[in-house]
């Protein structure tokens, strides 16, 4: 995979992403153009930079961005649960019924497991939407929709692989993705996954394609950076960023991502899910990472929207003066797992 690094981003090399409106402005930097589902990705002709070429559209008030690359945030490095553990079977008894709730979740895919054999949504999923089988965040999707299972019980599922088995995947991909929930719209979102960009500035496609879903809780994880640099798209004022606490539920994870962008805080320490049946693995493992307190918190918000709309309920709660709250981490779902 081609990559070039941009400071502590990360790109597609030769790859700028516009709407319709700029390709006119871009066409002396033009070798080919793709589009689909509302973006269009401009392959630039040899030498020319991508982050200059953005500043130049964005200079004349063009929608632009490099084509960011990002990635799954479970825990990697600077822990003793850098990487997912074994464990055995984990108890889970599925509802019986469904609460009519549907979460989207963009990750690496589903892979079958026990907790959801003979569900509808698992049912309808293609090919194309089964987790990877490989790479370093195999099961990084499976992983986060038994956490969405078991704290929003019979919540449906829409998936779309947009991360790879190493969790890595490019805003293209990912608001192509989007764009295509449009027509049918969850009532939440989980993105366990994000990047930081080449200028610190939100990227605008992705912004846009988040934006349109505004019936939709849009749920994303504040990474795992131990820094307050903004990361998007947890960073975007219609996204509920999510940062991790450890263990304890009191303080801030060690590698959490922080600062007044982030909206609320889960544990993400040392969590237990559905796994890969695969190896060492029986299909359960333990794993750490703001990726799996974001899931918490969709599906805290999902459970709650089986009573009254998921807007309503979030804007309602982060707006309270009334709800506890952590500095530079947001309100607190506490874990009910």
């Amino acid at each position: 995979m081609d990559i070039q690094s941009v400071g502590e981003a990360f790109i597609r090399p030769g790859q700028v992403l516009t709407d319709r409106t700029a390709l006119a402005a871009a066409s002396r930097w033009t070798q080919a153009v793709s589009e689909a589902d509302g973006v269009c990705v401009i392959h630039l002709s040899p030498g020319a930079d991508p982050c200059e070429v953005t500043a130049r559209l964005r200079d004349q008030g063009l929608r632009a961005s490099p084509n960011h690359l990002l990635r799954g945030q479970p825990l990697f490095f600077g822990g003793p649960a850098s990487r997912p553990f074994p464990v055995p079977r984990i108890a889970h008894k599925p509802a019986r019924s469904r609460s009519g709730v549907v979460v989207g979740l963009l990750d690496t895919g589903v892979a079958k497991h026990p907790w959801w054999s003979g569900s509808d949504w698992y049912s309808r999923l293609g090919p194309g939407e089964a987790d990877a089988a490989e790479g370093s965040q195999a099961g990084h999707g499976t992983f986060i929709a038994g956490l969405l299972a078991r704290r929003a019980p019979g919540v449906s599922l829409r998936v779309r692989r947009v991360l790879d088995g190493d969790g890595i995947g490019d805003e293209a991909a990912v608001v192509r993705a989007l764009y295509r929930l449009r027509d049918n719209p969850p009532q939440v979102l989980n993105l366990s996954f994000g990047c930081h960009t080449f200028d610190d500035r939100p990227p605008p496609l992705l912004s846009d394609a988040i934006a349109a879903l505004s019936e939709t809780v849009t749920v994303a994880a504040a990474g795992n950076t131990a820094s307050d640099r903004p990361f998007w798209p947890a960073a975007l004022p219609c996204v509920v960023g999510v940062a991790a606490v450890d263990a304890s539920q009191q303080r801030r994870a060690a590698y959490s991502g922080h600062g007044t962008w982030v909206d609320a805080c889960a544990r993400g320490d040392w969590l237990a899910s559905s796994y890969l049946d695969t190896g060492e693995f029986g299909g359960y493992a333990v794993w750490s990472g703001t990726s799996f307190a974001t899931a918490l918190v969709a599906g805290a918000i999902a459970d709650a929207a089986r009573h009254e709309p998921a807007t309503e309920w979030i804007k309602r709660l982060l707006d309270s003066e009334e709800t506890p709250q952590i500095p530079d981490l947001g309100v607190l779902f506490p874990a009910s797992l």
